[in-house]
């Protein structure tokens, strides 16, 4: 089992990767501000359990696959590319709209939160990364690895939560204030957007 001061230190490590910038702050950022506080929220639980999911495929072996198999990594990535390029679609066709005043549908939380775990287990980086991560914490002399890669996983995305929750409360408020202007609201959609095909030209240029 972990000791407290392993769960600690990689606790601390943890919540200083989620603060940096990265395509999940950024995902989080522009989906609380088109949609509200608790549409980013929904999001950030989607973008937890697709960190367990990480950490499951590091437990089993599978992240090894993706470091090893450039077909693997490739197919995920571009699964994961078209799916941002169908969300910048998606924006931009709401930005067109304009001030016509017909604001597209709420999402409701289940697209949400499933936007959130498709955005995190389509991204392969982060499995890789994991690969290369959470085995430094853990050692066969303290019992089950494997029960170790999980009890880190949940540290990470407890870490995770509470950094990103953090991100769509204070962004969610600051875009539930601009989208009182019709013209804000295109600008927001159109803003949104850009990030999803810059997130997708990111994820198609990354490399193993």
């Amino acid at each position: 089992m972990l000791t407290p001061e392993i769960a600690l230190s990689f606790f601390g490590i943890a919540v200083l990767l989620a603060l940096s910038p990265g395509p999940d702050n950024l995902f989080v950022l522009m989906q609380s501000m088109m949609w509200g506080r608790a549409a980013g929220l929904w999001v950030v639980l989607g973008l937890c359990t697709g960190v367990l999911g990480h950490t499951v495929a590091v437990s089993v072996g599978l992240a090894a696959l993706f470091a090893a198999s450039q077909a693997a990594f490739l197919l995920v990535k571009l699964v994961g590319a078209a799916y941002l390029l169908y969300l910048a679609w998606g924006a931009f066709r709401a930005g067109a709209i304009g001030p016509g005043g017909h604001r597209p549908a709420r999402q409701t939380g289940g697209q949400l939160y499933r936007r959130g775990v498709i955005m995190s287990l389509t991204n392969p980086k982060v499995t890789i990364f994991f690969l290369a991560f959470l085995p430094q914490f853990a050692s066969p002399a303290r019992g089950s690895v494997g029960m170790q890669m999980l009890m880190l996983g949940v540290l990470f995305m407890l870490a995770a939560l509470i950094v990103f929750s953090a991100v769509a409360v204070f962004s969610g408020a600051v875009g539930e204030r601009l989208q009182r202007s019709p013209k804000v609201q295109v600008w927001l959609n159109r803003m949104a957007g850009a990030v999803f095909v810059g997130l997708a030209l990111k994820l198609l240029t990354t490399e193993r």
